[in-house]
């Protein structure tokens, strides 16, 4: 049985060293400009450099964001940044843009170059005219039903990579202007405002200023609020689909994400490839993904559609763990670099690679110095007793609280 290919989020170097170690295959990122993610951390040319090295010394893989739609005045630019590029030998760059292919091709025919999921390729004749034209990889539209992704496998060559998990967007593809036309920020540019999150009401024209909401609800109305996605349970079918990559969402997400994320996927890839025949979902996936910071998940159009509706009680994030702190190797010792504040006396939770997952109480919190302190605070490096088994790279978390320490 083929092994796919895990594909997780690096909005920055720090995400991109967490995913690796929490189990990705390879990573994908982005440039200042170019790509679809323009408010993530993002790498230039020195970062990417290093983002490369890294994964390379681990046998992973690197992939580049190039996929903005591009204006004609911004060619000559984009074309000198390819020329930059060209030296890093970046394992692929994923492009959704007709002339940015050619462009690429022109500027440096040998780059492997996987296609956006805005691309929209819905057909194995869609992948193949794209395959025709230098693509190696396709990522599907978000749209296909497992049976498409079935017959579009059994009638083209390319690579063919899904998203699994993360956001949804309520457009095809994610190809919307509801953002420019209301905001002057173009999702296809990476700017997107996400104003299908927003609530809506209605005003009548001889009204004005007096809104109505527009269903009979005291929650308000959210026409366009995507549920996310989670695939987790259906990996196999995945797998048995023929599906070459399987790719998180979240460029823009916490290292928390990341890590708690890129781990299920991991753990139950890895759970499945090992046994097909004995098989059985764990329950503590769903469990753990449920901690993570998230909008009411559903399985997208994968079932044929019956779970791909909004989500209409509001656009808010379900949480149910606070991102505490980081574990960190600092003066040969470990310590934990603070995200949240956090007091003595409390239970946290030590999260790592292959599902470890340690509960100890906090003792005494000390600076590096040797001070005592009251509690942790964030982005101050502290020591405090941690489990035998924590590393360097862990991440700490509790249950949400509601004392406003988020």
């Amino acid at each position: 049985m083929q092994k796919p290919e895990l594909l997780a989020p690096a909005g920055d170097l720090e995400k991109l060293q967490t995913a690796l170690r929490f189990g990705a295959d390879a990573v994908y990122l982005g440039t200042a400009r170019f790509g679809l993610r323009a408010l993530a951390g993002n790498f230039d040319p020195d970062a990417l450099r290093t983002a490369r090295d890294l994964c390379r010394s681990q046998g992973k893989k690197i992939y580049l964001t190039l996929n903005a739609w591009l204006r004609p005045a911004e060619f000559p630019d984009f074309e000198a940044l390819l020329e930059e590029l060209r030296p890093l030998d970046l394992d692929a760059y994923i492009v959704g843009d007709p002339g940015v292919v050619a462009a690429v091709r022109r500027v440096d025919p040998k780059r492997a170059l996987h296609l956006s999921t805005q691309a929209n390729t819905t057909s194995a004749q869609g992948a193949n005219f794209w395959a025709a034209a230098g693509i190696g990889r396709v990522n599907l539209a978000r749209e296909l039903s497992l049976d498409d992704i079935r017959l579009i496998r059994g009638q083209t060559a390319c690579d063919l990579e899904v998203f699994v998990h993360g956001a949804m967007c309520v457009a095809w593809s994610g190809r919307c202007l509801l953002s420019a036309a209301l905001t002057g920020r173009e999702a296809n540019r990476g700017l997107c405002a996400h104003p299908c999150r927003w609530r809506y009401a209605l005003m009548e024209e001889t009204r004005p200023g007096e809104f109505f909401p527009i269903e009979e609800d005291e929650r308000g109305t959210y026409l366009f609020n995507s549920r996310d996605l989670c695939l987790v349970e259906h990996l196999p079918a995945l797998v048995d689909a023929g599906v070459d990559s399987l790719k998180i969402e979240g460029r823009m997400k916490s290292v928390y994400y990341v890590a708690a994320v890129t781990r299920v996927y991991r753990a139950a890839l890895d759970h499945y490839l090992a046994d097909p025949a004995g098989y059985r979902p764990d329950p503590r996936w769903r469990a753990e993904l449920d901690k993570v910071s998230h909008r009411p998940y559903g399985t997208g159009f994968l079932l044929g559609g019956v779970d791909a509706g909004v989500h209409d009680a509001d656009s808010t994030y379900i949480r149910a763990s606070d991102f505490v702190g980081v574990v960190r190797q600092e003066q040969g010792a470990l310590a934990v670099q603070g995200r949240n504040r956090f007091l003595p006396g409390e239970n946290l939770e030590v999260i790592g690679p292959n599902m470890r997952t340690e509960v100890f109480q906090v003792g005494e919190i000390q600076s590096l110095e040797g001070e005592i302190l009251p509690a942790g605070q964030p982005n101050r490096l502290v020591r405090l007793n941690l489990p035998a088994g924590a590393q360097a790279g862990d991440l700490l978390r509790r249950p949400v609280r509601s004392e406003g320490l988020s």
